[in-house]
């Protein structure tokens, strides 16, 4: 394998693959291969050294990044089992499968069958204690950072809160319903699984101990997780290995800070290696970013090519995303795949227009911001419902299961309470009694649920009456929830939430090879379904469930029959991190947007790490544009100073005009602005109008299910009941008037 590593691998590559220090730090230099050398370390230690995989925990920062390490695993060991990347994954999915798997998380309040709380829900759970104790907190509009914020100050044995409240008093008591409940937060799993391997006392005979530690993206790390990695070290006297670049900490609102990297090489002690060579970008490209470094003496280049930089300015965004539109469908046309085309922005409504013109124009494009789950009402409902059946102590699910507005009995949340502390079914006939089977199926699951179909589910819980047949839009959520519970079957048949094994399975993988099951991190033995959704649940609430979203083609049927892969990714700077392009355009890079208008010091370098990011995602071609006319507040009509912090040499300039160009575009604005003030003046347009037997007609400016708003001419604005049937809605047409021009319906 060394004869291999010495003809794919670099000098810098191979010293960090070979070091075996005791803690041993890799500044990774953008698109320096630090992937490759975390492959090659892994393979290294395995092949060579012959320390078992199941002896690694390989930590990541996102999911994708776990399974891109994986998967480059499987390229190179064709018989690698499931079992044996079970410490692959990242901070939380190691942590729950440890709490599950290895430690007795028992001993600190909660039991195997727990279930993983998100941000929103563990905030929703301490807004209801705040309300049923009667304390004083301040700021619950930001409670869930407050949270955050200030938790390390109250571990530490601080007695008063920031604010002077009782948020210190709420702590104790969250804590407490979290393990009432059976529930931990994101936090707990580091916290607990942290806690629990250092108290624990490993027996003579323990199989299972750490060898080695590797971690990607270390620079994106917080204290918590710096915590759980010393504890593991110490659990096993394991190797540390971390690679990653100080330059690309941009997620500082996460808790984590642009010395992360080097707070983790001096509490371990570690040797610190580089990576500085760049394989990604053209040598113009690494000649601008250089200019944005914060740590590192520069970045070398391996490549000589000197295609310039573009940069442009236009009018407005609406005339931008025309131009993107035509320049992109022109590189399209010279062979270009649309899959290697990216458009950054810094402000995710900035996609708004470029969706529109590209619609228009035919562009296929894939916006980074996918719909969750949760957006979907009656998918975040049944969730809850498997959420409750698999974790019988989650009060607060149920509660929320059986109160919600659209599904279920819609009941009070005194009589949800009533069902859950009877746990019968009500006498009265028509609702309540369905609100209470439904109950009792989910109380039940575990022991009742014999199948394991979509199909069966559906009929298990009785969705047909909870979905309510006679809504109008029945057929579309019963559509929604057949194929969501059909994914989560095949996900937990499979193995994707963990793996289901048969009894008679045990040491043996997917695969057919052997395994070692004295080092093995899970538990042997049958497992039943509702384990298998719990798993599913549990990872869910970890990553988020995505929905189809997001997504155009010029033509529908290629995305129908699986050929529309080939699309442009329109995302934030932030969502490009780790990606790569050939060509990518950044957007609004105007003094105010790129960068923004910063308050401190830290954020304003932050930004400037941030368009670091940006400009090293392009291996070929970069284009940066600007705005005269942003249309952005606080925004200004002139390049941003990260502009001119690139050097000349390697620009191609398009926007420096002529005075005859600058007043050109002035006139056209001019144009722009009056065609605007007459389309509004004579505009007719459709307006609701009411009539009130007491203020007379007036304009209809708000409805919803229960009230009308209206605005009357010398009574002002009133609200209506419409049980109390005392407004009449008229439609009818008429032109814009005075009054009507300051009500924004």
């Amino acid at each position: 394998m060394e004869e291999e590593m010495q003809i794919h691998l670099n000098e810098y590559q191979r010293a960090a693959v070979l070091d075996e220090s005791p803690a041993c730090v890799v500044n990774a230099n953008v698109g320096s291969g630090k992937t490759t050398v975390l492959i090659e370390k892994i393979l290294y230690l395995h092949l060579e050294r012959q320390v078992p995989l199941e002896q690694m925990v390989v930590l990541t920062f996102t999911n994708k990044a776990a399974d891109e390490i994986t998967e480059r695993l499987l390229q190179r060991v064709p018989c690698l089992a499931t079992e044996q990347v079970q410490g692959f994954g990242t901070f939380h999915s190691v942590a729950l499968r440890l709490l599950k798997n290895r430690l007795p998380v028992e001993g600190a309040g909660w039991t195997k069958a727990f279930t993983v709380m998100d941000p929103d829900e563990e905030t929703d759970l301490a807004l209801d204690i705040i309300t049923e104790n009667g304390l004083k907190v301040k700021y619950r509009n930001r409670l869930k950072k407050r949270l955050e914020q200030e938790r390390q100050a109250y571990l530490s044995g601080n007695t008063e809160s920031r604010y002077k409240d009782d948020l210190f008093r709420l702590y104790p008591l969250l804590e407490g319903e979290k393990r009432r409940q059976n529930k931990m937060s994101f936090a707990d799993l580091l916290e607990v699984c942290t806690e629990l391997l250092r108290t624990e006392k490993k027996a003579e005979t323990e199989a299972w101990r750490p060898a080695w530690i590797i971690v990607d993206e270390v620079q994106d790390s917080n204290l918590l997780q710096l915590d759980l990695l010393e504890a593991l070290r110490d659990y096993g006297d394991a190797k540390l290995f971390a690679v990653g670049d100080p330059n690309q900490v941009i997620y500082s609102w996460r808790g984590t800070g642009e010395n992360m990297f080097f707070l983790l090489k001096h509490r371990f002690g570690a040797k610190e290696l580089s990576l500085p060579v760049n394989y990604r970008s053209s040598a113009s490209i690494l000649e601008a970013a250089n200019r944005f470094l914060q740590f590192g003496s520069g970045i070398q280049g391996s490549r000589t090519d000197v295609s310039r930089i573009t940069v442009k300015n236009h009018y407005d965004p609406f005339q931008e995303a025309e131009y993107l539109a035509e320049r992109i469908r022109v590189r399209h046309e010279e062979g270009k795949p649309y899959s290697e085309i990216a458009v950054f922005y810094r402000l995710q409504r900035q996609s708004e227009t470029l969706m529109k013109v590209f619609d228009r124009q035919g562009i296929p494009y894939e916006l980074s911001v996918k719909k969750t789950i949760k957006e979907i009402p009656v998918l975040n409902w049944i969730v809850k419902v498997l959420r409750f059946s698999v974790n019988s102590s989650d009060y607060q699910t149920a509660v929320q299961v059986l109160t919600d507005k659209q599904y279920g009995e819609k009941c009070t949340k005194k009589k949800a309470e009533h069902i859950i502390m009877e746990d019968t079914v009500p006498r009265d006939t028509g609702g309540a009694g369905r609100a209470s089977v439904l109950y009792s199926r989910m109380k039940r699951f575990a022991e009742d649920f014999r199948g394991a179909s979509a199909a069966e589910l559906f009929e298990y819980f009785g969705l047909r009456e909870a979905l309510h047949p006679t809504s109008a839009g029945y057929a579309e959520d019963e559509r929604l929830v057949l194929e969501f519970l059909e994914k989560m079957c095949v996900s937990c048949s499979r193995g994707d939430a963990g793996e289901i094994r048969e009894a008679g399975q045990k040491g043996v993988s997917e695969t057919g090879a052997a395994k070692i099951p004295e080092i093995s991190w899970e538990d042997g033995g049958k497992v039943c379904f509702a384990d298998a959704v719990r798993k599913f649940i549990n990872s869910s609430a970890l990553y988020g469930m995505q929905a189809d979203a997001g997504e155009k083609t010029a033509d529908e049927e290629p995305r129908k029959r699986g050929e529309a892969q080939d699309r442009v990714r329109l995302m934030t700077l932030h969502a490009s991190k780790g990606l790569e392009f050939d060509t990518v355009f950044i957007i609004g890079v105007n003094q105010g947007l790129i960068p923004l208008q910063c308050r401190s010091f830290e954020q304003e370098e932050e930004e400037r790490r941030l368009f670091f990011v940006g400009i090293t995602r392009a291996k070929n071609s970069l284009e940066l544009s600007w705005y005269t006319n942003p249309g952005e507040p606080g925004v200004l009509g002139e390049p941003g100073r990260y502009l001119r912090m690139i050097p000349e040499q390697v620009l191609e300039r398009g926007d420096r005009k002529s005075p005859e160009e600058r007043r050109s575009d002035l006139q056209r604005m001019g144009r722009q602005v009056r065609e605007q003030i007459r389309k509004k003046e004579e505009s007719v347009r459709e307006v609701l109008r009411v009539r009130h037997r007491k203020y007379g007609e007036g304009v209809l400016v708000a409805e919803d299910e229960m009230t009308v708003t209206a605005e009357f001419e010398g009574y002002g604005r009133k609200q209506f009941l419409k049980a109390l049937n005392e407004v009449e809605i008229l439609r009818h047409r008429e032109s814009a008037s005075p009054v009507q021009k300051d009500i924004r319906p």
